[in-house]
């Protein structure tokens, strides 16, 4: 499903907007509405987020946002139970760091593909890391996405695109997830050098908030990622995140 929505939008010259929810944020009723009003507001692409205890690689308000959703109780198998109920129309990625997904068991991504989810991305399993676990994520049933750091060399992008399946990660700038200023001076760069040895679609992440943001990156990328952004909105009201979205999407969409 992946694969067909990003050819999809390459046929209408349109750029994929894919948002990140924390499960179980702010709490789980409103987690359910926020899924189903990004998805009705023009995500092409949902990335549910598994609340994990040591996120070392999320910025302050998707960590905060994790430990809240932890204290309501949500967990990987909470996570799936929400896209279930959430029976949205779009693409859901499963985003997690790797020891919840262990910790659920061996028929962990068969039990996501029933629950509707399409793809898995794991936040702390580079390239090379475990070639055996590695393996076991790209023969499963869910697209394999994986991330791409501003600072990976050439020949190693081509070994990681070449191991993953539906899209490619690209985050924009070292650090961790968070509402950024501006964007690195280098990212154009990044960008068409991950292209020149990369077939699948190139998504960028990290920092983007507005829809001026949007509008810049959607004209170098094929589509952008916004996580902590819609986060911050969802935890004032879904309402406001879904307003949030709206906006970037009408600005992907000004983009020729």
């Amino acid at each position: 499903m992946l694969t067909e929505r990003f050819i999809s939008l390459r046929a209408a010259g349109r750029r994929a907007l894919v948002c990140y929810v924390t499960a179980g944020h702010p709490d789980r009723a409103r987690s359910l509405d926020l899924i189903r009003g990004l998805a009705d507001a023009g995500a092409d692409v949902l990335e549910i987020g598994v609340p994990f205890s040591d996120p070392v690689a999320d910025g302050p308000v998707i960590q905060e946002s994790s430990q809240r959703a932890l204290e309501n109780g949500m967990t990987l198998d909470g996570a799936l139970a929400l896209v279930a109920d959430a029976r949205v129309n779009v693409p859901v990625v499963l985003f997690s760091y790797l020891n919840p997904i262990i910790a659920a068991g061996p028929k962990v991504l068969e039990r996501a593909r029933d629950a509707g989810v399409n793809g898995v991305l794991v936040t702390d399993l580079p390239v090379g890391a475990d070639a055996e676990r590695e393996a076991w994520f790209g023969a499963g049933p869910l697209d394999f996405v994986r991330l791409v750091a501003p600072t990976t060399p050439r020949d190693r992008m081509a070994e990681i695109a070449k191991h993953g399946r539906g899209f490619v990660y690209l985050i924009s700038r070292l650090g961790v997830t968070g509402v950024r200023s501006e964007l690195a001076d280098t990212l154009p760069a990044s960008i068409a050098q991950l292209r020149s040895v990369c077939s699948l679609p190139s998504c960028v992440g990290f920092g983007i908030s507005t829809p001026a943001r949007a509008r810049t990156v959607g004209a170098l990328a094929d589509g952008i990622i916004v996580g902590s952004a819609i986060v911050k909105a969802a935890g004032r009201s879904v309402a406001e995140a879904v307003a949030l979205a709206k906006s970037l999407r009408a600005a992907l969409d000004d983009v020729k």
